[in-house]
């Protein structure tokens, strides 16, 4: 497609897309009483407008029901967490039953590691990326030793190759095949956090499942971002955070996959709770666990429904475009902001560098080559709010349901003025 790079054909872009009306369901920080261009739903999406009357409608509950409301409530609280199972099925590309959403992200991992992270003394190697986002490399670290292994042997990380900035997938597999019977689970970041990578999860997953390991995947910056068929992949496991491209509020819920071949299983390992036992026979308080047959069998306790609110409007938001619409935008968008940064380089005679590979979703992260953090400090002062990462990389996450292509053009001019600024400095 060729792009230009003036207002007007933003303008006209933004006019032809379907998608534009979305942008008026969400708030935007205001920088001089002017909308802020937000390139950071990949750590935390903005809010959606609906998302106050959800939570109001609990509290307007709790306020008239009291305990009641957990079964007389208008979205009756015990089983709450179960609405937001189709939709996520959808966004996620699995069945409802092999959904649940409960706790945390690392803690959700932690709990499923419990399950699938089954080593011995001659099966008990990890497989994960090189620099792994750190909450995963602790969380990993911590199982090993608790099972009593050295991380330093027992955890194998896959790096890029010699002054790339991205993974090979073949290099990936590669080493799976070279730990075989050695390797007992592999778990990645589905979208690389510092560089906006794609990996080919189909592909890894098949490999790490025919040398006979589970695999799992944290998909912190893939759901709601790049079109994921977890159940046709066959992986074991999964698990996200929602408050990234999902638009749930910040620190919030997790979601998780749990493959339909690990269900209602009595004798699976793993740590359990009253919220996991059959719903028919919760409240006779029996003695032994009944697990229910789905993905919720791992649920500890009862859902924190003013904190599954917000995510429940949310995933409004998605049934009513879908995936599809989303993914069709996003890679207009990114392609767009992509051709700014060329213009703009050529124009100021800068030197960044994209370092996202062509498999990626919203995020582009850009090296600084001789630039810096005073780069990042006056784009936020010019009403640009964007992510910084050590040492100098700039990460831009136009995210589709609320980022304009006016917003790609307009970004570029205060990125020119900032480059221009610090160079007249110097």
């Amino acid at each position: 497609m060729l792009f230009q790079n003036t207002l007007s054909y933003a303008q006209e872009l933004d006019n032809d897309d379907p998608l534009r009306k979305f942008r008026d369901k969400f708030y935007f920080p205001k920088l001089d009483g002017k909308k802020v261009i937000y390139f950071t739903g990949n750590s935390l999406g903005l809010q959606p407008k609906n998302s106050q009357e959800y939570v109001d409608e609990i509290m307007e509950d709790w306020r008239n029901l009291a305990v009641e409301g957990h079964f007389y409530a208008k979205k009756p609280w015990w089983d709450y967490h179960e609405r937001l199972a189709k939709p996520l099925a959808k966004i996620v590309g699995a069945k409802p039953k092999e959904i649940s959403v409960m706790n945390t992200l690392t803690v959700n991992l932690h709990l499923l590691m419990v399950s699938f992270y089954r080593p011995n003394q001659k099966r008990y190697k990890i497989l994960c990326e090189e620099k792994a986002f750190p909450s995963d490399q602790y969380m990993l670290q911590s199982q090993v030793r608790f099972h009593g292994f050295d991380p330093k042997d027992a955890i194998v990380e896959v790096g890029k190759r010699a002054g790339e900035h991205q993974w090979h997938t073949e290099d990936i597999i590669e080493k799976i095949k070279e730990l075989g019977d050695e390797l007992a689970l592999v778990l990645i970041g589905g979208v690389n956090y510092y560089n906006g990578q794609v990996f080919d999860m189909k592909s890894i997953t098949a490999a790490g499942k025919s040398v006979g390991a589970k695999v799992g995947w944290d998909l912190a910056h893939a759901a709601g971002n790049i079109e994921l068929k977890l159940h046709d992949w066959d992986l074991d496991f999964a698990a996200w955070c929602s408050y990234k491209y999902m638009n749930s509020g910040p620190g919030n819920a997790s979601g998780v996959f749990i493959h339909e071949n690990h269900l209602a299983q009595d004798k699976i390992t793993r740590f359990e709770g009253w919220w996991g036992t059959k719903k028919e026979s919760r409240f006779l308080m029996k003695k032994e666990f009944e697990p229910i047959a789905t993905a919720d069998a791992w649920q500890l306790s009862n859902p924190p429904v003013l904190a599954l609110a917000p995510y429940l409007a949310s995933l409004t938001l998605f049934e009513e475009v879908g995936m599809s619409a989303l993914i069709q935008k996003r890679d207009k968008i990114v392609s767009y902001l992509e051709f700014i940064l060329h213009e703009i380089d050529k124009e100021v005679e800068s030197s960044f560098e994209i370092i996202t590979p062509p498999e990626r979703g919203c995020q582009l992260s850009v090296l600084l080559h001789g630039e810096g953090r005073s780069l990042f400090d006056y784009l936020m002062a010019n009403g640009v709010i964007t992510d910084w990462r050590e040492p100098n990389v700039i990460r831009l996450a136009p995210a589709p349901f609320y980022c304009s292509y006016t917003d790609m053009y307009n970004f570029g001019q205060i990125l020119k003025r900032g480059i221009r600024a610090k160079n007249n400095k110097a």
